[in-house]
């Protein structure tokens, strides 16, 4: 007894590989290289970020020694006082403008010297970093120039002329006349900070490129 015969497929030829079609998508993976890189980013900046804010931190308060520079450096104005006003005792004197002279070269040392501590202690840079150095030697300016006034001569000019007497010189208090004199420490550190990381910063390693079968490198 045999069976009874029964038509059949033939077989079906393989598909051959394409060594020029594009891999297929893999599916996706929880916990996956890609999931690790995107969990770890996140952490990542906000360390960055409070880095940052220690950094500017650290360098406005420096601002305190900048003002008592300034203070000390810086040129005295003269003014002297008879029974109807105060007048400037040297009116061709160019005390004022030392005064502003002195707070930007002090303020363009500070700027070299915060940047160049900045980069040492951290290296890698970043967004937040330079950020935080700005607004810290922002912040560090004005704080220098609040604290030069505090402390310098009386600011009421009247109370100290009646104080002295009529005509006894005295020392008028410590003002910018330039108040653009207070960018002169974060230009001065943006710049720096840029140029020690575009010569000695680490680099980025180059990405590596995939070339298929009878290609070259151009």
């Amino acid at each position: 007894m045999t069976a009874p015969l029964t038509p059949s497929q033939p077989p079906q030829p393989e598909p051959e590989h394409d060594p020029w079609q594009a891999p297929r998508a893999s599916a996706h993976v929880p916990g996956s290289e890609a999931d690790t890189r995107h969990e770890e980013g996140e952490p990542g900046m906000k360390r960055e970020i409070g880095q940052a804010a220690v950094i500017a931190a650290a360098v406005a308060v420096s601002g305190v020694l900048l003002g008592l520079l300034w203070l000390w450096l810086a040129p005295r104005v003269p003014l002297i006082a008879d029974k109807q006003a105060v007048y400037l005792k040297d009116t061709e004197g160019e005390q004022a403008i030392g005064v502003d002279g002195t707070f930007t070269l002090l303020g363009l040392a500070f700027g070299f010297v915060s940047a160049l501590v900045v980069f040492l202690v951290r290296r890698r840079g970043g967004i937040p970093l330079v950020v935080g150095l700005a607004v810290g030697a922002l912040l560090g300016a004005v704080l220098a120039w609040k604290v030069g006034v505090w402390v310098g001569p009386d600011t009421d000019v009247v109370a100290h002329a009646k104080s002295v007497g009529r005509g006894v010189v005295f020392d008028a208090p410590m003002e910018l006349n330039a108040k653009g004199v207070l960018l002169a420490w974060p230009v001065a550190a943006m710049i720096v900070h840029l140029v020690l990381t575009a010569l000695f910063g680490p680099r980025d390693p180059e990405p590596f490129s995939s070339y298929g079968p009878g290609q070259e490198r151009a």
